[in-house]
């Protein structure tokens, strides 16, 4: 690259890694409000809550890049226009194709970071994710107890635990079942463990005492050291681990596993996926060849280039939705995942052709010089 193309590249860079940036934010934001339920309702630690959220930013950037690369080659080339640096870059020589290179490369860099995050790093944080989230829902030491509070699980079941320590220990524990309406029962013990022995959920209950009261008004006590009672009545432990579309990688995709019913009965859904995969990147250099158009594409104008703006932004939006129906409609017809291509390679086809195509102010200037030659060359035979 010259060095003026070298310069323009930065520009656009920097332009686009601070749009990035703050539209990578608001998404994190949104999806860190997503994911309070972690603490509020699962009472996981902040931990958590934090990996959760870091491991959703991959599917969040491979979203906001096209829009970042949008934005931020039409801010950076706005800006150079309006400073006339791209008026003395011409001026220089240098074609409307040379000054629009910086940017399309730009454009091929982002779109290629969104194929590298599609195919692997958007499944294995998402795996990670998940996997998280599963452990966080089926911990049945947050699900069932509360530091220094009374829980009730299900209406039958009674349960307080003075602290929790590091491992899931329990101190000073109190659980009273009412499962018995006859003959409630009340557990007292000084510290326990909730543990899972053969697919079942139990707690784990040491130096403690088992108090109950009949109808008739006898009164039973017992001492133990150690004592089990069985939870798997009073919590749920039929969830399973399934991994959702956007967590699995392109080949579990394009080949799914079809010994399993899901995958026989969602097949064109999960095509549907992994084309979106593949097309999506295209969109990066495509938005970026709109917002080329947009402010080098056509004439010179003194009074800005707000119209053209505008007209870009709708253009950019209308392409994605059209991918977005087209990704939609996959799901139903499998021939539609063509479509999906089309889409972006057509939106730059468009774009390139006005690119190429000189401005009608540009063709009549190069009409009236050239007769003005012919003219000259006339006068000067004829003398």
């Amino acid at each position: 690259m010259t060095l003026i193309s070298r310069y323009m590249f930065r520009q656009l860079l920097w332009t686009l890694a601070g749009v990035a940036f703050a539209l990578a934010a608001i998404a994190l934001l949104s999806q860190s409000l997503g994911a309070l339920d972690l603490i509020v309702d699962q009472r996981q630690s902040a931990d958590i809550f934090l990996k959760v959220t870091a491991l959703a930013l991959p599917q969040l950037v491979a979203l906001v890049l096209p829009i970042a690369t949008f934005v931020g080659v039409l801010i950076a080339l706005n800006r150079m226009q309006q400073d006339h640096e791209l008026v003395v870059a011409k001026t220089a020589g240098m074609s409307r194709w040379a000054l629009a290179s910086p940017a399309l490369r730009l454009g091929i860099l982002a779109g290629f970071l969104i194929l590298v995050a599609n195919l692997w790093i958007q499944p294995l944080a998402a795996r990670e994710m998940r996997e998280l989230l599963f452990s966080a829902k089926t911990d049945l030491a947050s699900v069932l107890v509360k530091e220094g509070s009374f829980t009730h699980p299900t209406s039958d079941l009674t349960v307080y635990a003075g602290s929790r320590e590091s491992g899931g220990h329990l101190k000073n524990i109190l659980l009273h079942d009412a499962t018995d309406p006859t003959s409630p029962v009340t557990y007292l013990a000084e510290d326990g463990q909730i543990v899972v022995r053969d697919d079942v959920p139990a707690l784990v209950m040491n130096q403690g005492s088992r108090q109950s009261l009949s109808t008739d008004g006898r009164y039973g006590f017992l001492s133990f050291d150690e004592y089990v009672f069985d939870l798997k009545d009073f919590v749920k432990t039929d969830d399973e681990f399934f991994l959702k579309l956007s967590d699995r990688y392109l080949h579990e995709l394009l080949f799914p596993d079809m010994t399993r019913k899901w995958e026989r009965e969602n097949t064109p859904k999960v095509w549907a996926e992994a084309h979106y995969r593949l097309s999506s990147p295209l969109y990066a250099p495509v938005f970026a060849l709109i917002a080329i158009v947009a402010v080098i594409g056509g004439s010179f104008s003194r009074m800005g280039y707000g119209r053209r703006i505008a007209v870009a932004a709708v253009a950019a939006l209308f392409v994605r939705l059209l991918g977005f129906a087209a990704q939609s409609a996959a799901v139903d017809v499998p021939m539609v995942n063509l479509v999906q291509y089309i889409i972006p390679i057509g939106a730059a086809f468009i774009c390139l052709r006005m690119l190429i195509r000189q401005p009608r102010q540009a063709k009549a200037l190069m009409r009236v010089l050239k007769a003005r030659a012919q003219h000259e060359g006339g006068a000067h035979a004829v003398r």
